[in-house]
């Protein structure tokens, strides 16, 4: 059996660009794609925290250094820049890969750089 696993995850990015006429797809500053694992054309969720759009594209690689989330194509309609987004990659894993997986988590601070890293998620108090 397999089981749908978040792989990455980009929490609280801010989108730098928004460009309806560039090829679709959400450039990534190339560090971050590094850090996160997150290859170039793989599929990633969006979600915008600031309108609550839920859209799915694909990662390309962006400038390294430049802090860059480019919402492009059709998907530019869904962000706007300075929208605060949340960008997921997910993967599939066996059984045997379960016992040992870890996401890779990079939050952003709110002036968009990198903040810190994390392979787990804080349990939510009630």
């Amino acid at each position: 059996m397999q089981t749908i696993m978040l792989k990455a995850k980009l929490h609280r990015a801010i989108a730098t660009h928004a460009v309806v006429d560039y090829e679709g797809s959400c450039a990534i500053d190339g560090d971050w794609l590094d850090m996160s694992g997150i290859r170039e054309y793989e599929q990633i969720d969006i979600y915008n925290v600031t309108n609550g759009e839920r859209f799915t594209t694909y990662a390309i690689r962006g400038e390294a250094g430049s802090q860059i989330i480019s919402v492009n194509g059709a998907a530019a309609h869904k962000a706007a820049v300075g929208d605060v987004l949340i960008i997921c990659a997910y993967c599939l894993y066996d059984e045997n890969e379960l016992a040992t997986h870890e996401p890779r988590l990079l939050y952003m601070g709110k002036d968009g750089s990198l903040s810190h890293s994390s392979n787990a998620i804080p349990v939510q108090l009630a």
